[in-house]
């Protein structure tokens, strides 16, 4: 299972780290995301990291803000964004998966998901 934490209300250009605890599976063979969702919106993919820690993609509302970064001997996956904006105040999850091969977006591609962690940003 994904436990999610750290969030929380932060004023207008401040900053939060988000964390993802992982138990019960083989962490390091799992890619691990990050999405959030906004009241009234769709779900929406914020950021990935591949299972071997290498690569990270972004989408576009988080690239020079958000970073995303993993530590597998402690089975966790963080979130650092800074430079918080309003627009980013929304649910934000966590979630793996071990299929490859398919866009880091696609939501059906992972196998697990957080509960999630609330992020509101003040302005």
């Amino acid at each position: 299972q994904l436990q999610a934490s750290g969030g929380g209300l932060v004023q207008a250009g401040g900053s939060l780290r988000l964390s993802c605890a992982a138990s019960g599976l083989t962490f390091s063979s799992y890619d691990m995301a990050w999405f959030r969702q906004a009241p009234g919106k769709e779900r929406e993919f914020v950021a990935v990291i591949r299972r071997s820690g290498g690569s990270t993609y972004y989408a576009d509302s988080g690239k020079g803000r958000f970073s995303i970064s993993r530590d597998n001997a402690k089975n966790t996956v963080y979130l650092q964004m800074n430079s918080l904006k309003p627009e980013d105040t929304a649910v934000y999850y966590c979630a793996a998966r071990r299929r490859i091969g398919t866009a880091s977006y696609d939501q059906d591609s992972y196998d697990l998901w957080g509960q999630g962690t609330q992020v509101t940003v003040s302005s």
